[in-house]
């Protein structure tokens, strides 16, 4: 029993302090807050203009490629990390598919802007 409470005092200390400090920052954000909402703080502001009409409105197609894009590219650094700090330990073929990956990624991009989707007119 000693030896358990030896080995999981830290994690409860460290669990303890963390609910602790949590609370105390709940708290303080009630108590310090600011309370006079007028009706431009509480209006819905959404996707870079008022809401002025239904939710089911259609939005501009822009929208959904400026996302896609972003996700793609995004995907491309989330593979680039672990790659990169294993590097000394990839063998020339972990480098040439990485170069491969990269390589179809350089040709999309250059398609996309060749199309003019990445242009906000």
């Amino acid at each position: 029993m000693e030896d358990l409470l030896r080995n999981y005092l830290p994690i409860i200390v460290f669990l303890g302090l963390a609910i602790a400090l949590g609370a105390i920052l709940i708290l303080a954000a009630v108590v310090v807050a600011v309370r006079n909402p007028d009706p431009e703080k509480v209006s819905a502001y959404e996707c870079g203009f008022n809401a002025f009409d239904d939710a089911r409105m259609k939005f501009d197609v822009r929208f959904y490629l400026v996302s896609i894009l972003f996700i793609i590219f995004d995907l491309e650094v989330a593979f680039l990390f672990p790659w990169a700090v294993a590097f000394q330990d990839v063998s020339m073929v972990g480098f040439w598919s990485m170069m491969v990956f990269l390589g179809v990624l350089t040709i999309g991009f250059a398609y996309e802007w060749k199309k003019g989707a990445l242009e906000w007119e």
